[in-house]
């Protein structure tokens, strides 16, 4: 198991209110995240859901993968991985007002059956990253066509 955070002081260039508009608009959050398919969400109840879809990893295969996710806006939310390489993690993201930009803190137990353990923490740092570039694109876009609207 590997205990691993980011609290370097990454912001998305929109207040808290966008982001979380942002992330709870399925097609526009979906759609930002480009290595992934066939994405399904299914409500628990008024604060959880799960969330599932493919990814590809670094190889090109495709690997199913299915999170819990509870969120308590505008605060920040949970993620527990039921299914996929990190099955049995649990993540917190925290969002935190920064006028009009957000900063975004990660903190997460990570555990892998199919990854090596010297191999966990860069792979999860690098799928941070990414996940954090692709929302910050996905954050722009969906501003842009609220704008237009």
């Amino acid at each position: 198991m590997a205990r691993i955070s980011d609290t370097e002081g990454s912001e998305f260039d929109a207040p808290v209110e966008t982001v979380w508009a942002y992330i709870q608009h399925p097609d526009a959050h979906g759609r930002a995240h480009k290595g992934s398919r066939n994405r399904a969400m299914k409500p628990i109840n008024d604060t959880s859901f799960v969330v599932s879809w493919e990814q590809q990893t670094p190889d090109g295969k495709w690997v199913k993968v299915a999170n819990k996710i509870t969120v308590f806006p505008p605060l920040g939310m949970v993620a527990e991985s039921m299914e996929g390489p990190l099955t049995g993690s649990k993540m917190f993201t925290v969002y935190t007002p920064k006028g009009s930009r957000t900063e975004v803190a990660v903190y997460g137990e990570f555990q892998s059956a199919s990854v090596p353990a010297h191999q966990l923490e860069p792979m999860v740092r690098s799928a941070w990253e990414n996940s954090f570039n692709e929302d910050s694109e996905g954050i722009r876009d969906f501003k842009i066509s609220k704008a237009k609207a």
